[in-house]
């Protein structure tokens, strides 16, 4: 694992940043918590790549909350496509 962002889905929507926190402390030290609220998931940032590997393998399908887990590296975020705010929404193609 290059990175030491981690995804962590599947999370109960009662979850708060404290108890991903006091989760993943278990594995090193937790640089940063963010939950996304009413979503379902979030991101920890560990210390290093060896404690975010570790957590991963630690807690990826473990029950939490009484939902199983989901932990993946997190990807870089993707800018926003630029959609096409004319007509209704046909392609530059349609002919009529």
């Amino acid at each position: 694992m290059e990175g030491k962002r981690l995804y962590v889905g599947n999370l109960t929507y009662s979850v708060n940043e404290s108890q991903l926190r006091d989760l993943f402390t278990q594995y090193g030290e937790v640089a940063s918590v963010k939950v996304i609220e009413q979503k379902g998931f979030g991101f920890v940032e560990m210390g290093t790549s060896e404690e975010a590997q570790a957590a991963m393998d630690g807690l990826n399908q473990t029950v939490f909350e009484g939902r199983t887990l989901r932990i993946d590296e997190a990807r870089p975020m993707q800018p926003r496509r630029e959609f096409d705010r004319g007509g209704y929404g046909g392609g530059a193609g349609r002919r009529y």
